[in-house]
């Protein structure tokens, strides 16, 4: 199956990446560690709801997959799904 992705997501890592090189500005200036560190957790966190965004889209687009082929069984898509998010911790 071929993943979709969306343009929102696209634009969410772009926008992670953009902090990214914030962070390595900062470094560059010496800001202190707590302002790195700030902006480093909220890389982290953004990462986490691009994560959590795209195993709940692909978990959408395999169900209606499932479906359309007449399997109702979707509970291993589950599965999957959850073991995606638990590895990306």
């Amino acid at each position: 199956m071929e993943y979709n992705y969306t343009d929102e997501m696209k634009t969410r890592l772009r926008r992670i990446e953009g902090q990214v090189r914030g962070v390595l500005r900062l470094m560059e200036e010496g800001k202190s560690c707590k302002e790195v560190v700030a902006q480093l957790s909220a890389v982290r966190n953004a990462s986490d709801k691009a994560i959590a965004n795209i195993v709940a889209e692909y978990l959408h687009q395999c169900i209606l997959a499932e479906q359309a082929a007449g399997n109702q069984d979707t509970g291993k898509m589950v599965k999957e799904a959850v073991e995606l998010l638990v590895k990306s911790r």
